[in-house]
């Protein structure tokens, strides 16, 4: 069972940052690409920010130059450092790993269960 857990959400004001991160744990024969979504209320999950497993980036327009996503393929480890956040930014922000299983021979996406982020003064 592969299992995604993320942390570092909450209450920050604007202007501010905060750090998410994302463990991948279970039986993992291989990791691919990993990247962080989000969803505020009454919009549809968005794509943030994605690494590819070559080390590749790509981010979505409305956040370059502010986050940054980084992997430590060892750690089985993501992290989106969000900087300059605004309120636009509040969602739940879920973490997504395509992931191929040991003992299975095809790739699927796991999910996090998501992290509260709040920007509000």
């Amino acid at each position: 069972q592969v299992q995604l857990v993320e942390s570092g959400g909450g209450l920050v004001q604007p202007g501010g940052s905060l750090r998410l991160s994302c463990v991948v744990s279970g039986s993992i024969y291989a990791l691919y690409d990993m990247g962080w979504y989000r969803q505020a209320p009454g919009k549809q999950r968005e794509l943030v920010a994605t690494t590819i497993s070559d080390g590749r980036t790509e981010y979505a327009d409305s956040v370059k130059g502010r986050f940054t996503i980084s992997r430590d393929n060892a750690k089985k480890t993501i992290l989106l450092q969000m900087n300059s956040l605004e309120p636009e930014d509040a969602a739940v922000y879920y973490c997504k790993a395509d992931v191929r299983a040991r003992f299975s021979s095809v790739r699927r996406d796991y999910w996090g269960q998501g992290t509260q982020v709040t920007v509000s003064s």
